[in-house]
């Protein structure tokens, strides 16, 4: 199947961000340095962050599964998440990781809203899990290095963005449509509205699962540090909780491709305060973006030994930005 084109544009213009980063990264640091990292690695604990990885990835799912009301069976939003893993990371011109998740579910739900509902829900509860990270990281280090100023901006945009998604869109969508009938997709937005809507009225819920996601971003960072300390990265763990989450929320922006390049080149500048050598802390993020792209991998085949790639997207699926 032919891919489409606004795809491939998008996935130019991603990929052409991944090579600008990776250029100035090899450009201004010692490439001699960063390939020497990666030699200090072992393979068995490469391997064994490899498998840490995964489990996360499957409570990840879970938590998901659980925004969606536990609306379809377990294996098959495990089987979505690790799909929208693989397109994120490794199918150029695919549909971004979110839709392809959401899309993989809409088949068997058929209820567009409430699975975009849980989708935007699962993303903004990682990015707050990730803010509070960074603020636990600031409170621990105290008056100590980094940028406080950009720790605390972004994490108010952060807060800010996902009170309104979830809180206040509702309203707004609903007083729009209700002010102007005539605006098209009316029927979709106001379903979404309520989607939203039912989600806030879970507390209990969205607190249970913003724990969860900060535990697993959590464990994620204790993988980080253990594959970088062979690399010759030593830097209080309180460093790691504020930079590590920062730089995963930068990476997110729609510039690159699964953040390669950005999230290496954020997560050095946010390091080399604390004492940490860039060329280093550049080659541990490599091989974690490594990582990322096996995970990615093992999910193209997940989803191909399972039935194969969704064959027909629904149309009134609604699109999941990234």
């Amino acid at each position: 199947m032919a891919i489409p084109a606004k795809a491939l544009k998008k996935w130019a213009i991603r990929a052409t961000g991944s090579a600008v980063a990776l250029g100035l990264i090899f450009w201004f640091l010692p490439k001699d340095a960063i390939l020497e990292g990666f030699t200090r690695l072992s393979w068995p604990l490469f391997l064994s962050v490899l498998v840490a990885f995964l489990l996360c990835h499957v409570a990840t799912a879970t938590k998901w599964w659980l925004l969606m009301d536990r609306a379809i069976h377990w294996p098959l939003a495990l089987r979505a998440h690790f799909a929208g893993l693989a397109a994120n990371l490794c199918l150029p011109g695919a549909a971004g990781g979110d839709a392809v998740r959401a899309a993989v579910a809409h088949v068997s739900l058929r209820d567009g809203p409430k699975v975009a509902a849980a989708a935007v829900g699962d993303r903004m509860i990682d990015l707050v899990g990730l803010a509070v990270l960074t603020l636990s990281g600031l409170v621990m280090l105290g008056g100590q290095g980094g940028n406080r100023t950009l720790g605390y901006a972004v994490t108010g945009i952060v807060f800010a963005l996902a009170v309104a998604g979830l809180f206040l869109f509702p309203a707004i969508a609903r007083f729009i449509w209700g002010r102007w009938p005539g605006l098209p997709a009316k029927g979709l937005a106001l379903r979404v509205a309520d989607a939203f809507a039912a989600l806030g009225k879970k507390p209990g819920l969205l607190l249970f699962t913003l724990v969860l996601s900060a535990v697993i971003q959590s464990v994620l960072i204790y993988l980080s540090v253990k594959l970088a300390e062979p690399v010759g990265v030593h830097v209080p763990l309180a460093a790691w909780f504020f930079a590590w989450p920062l730089a995963k929320i930068i990476a997110t922006l729609p510039i690159s491709l699964g953040g390669l390049g950005v999230r290496e080149s954020s997560l050095a500048a946010l390091l080399v305060p604390f004492g940490a050598a860039a060329p280093e802390v550049v080659a541990s993020g490599l091989a974690w973006q490594g990582i990322l792209y096996l995970a990615g991998a093992l999910g193209a085949l997940i989803l191909l030994a399972s039935g194969g790639w969704v064959s027909t997207a629904p149309a009134k699926l609604p699109e999941i930005t990234e």
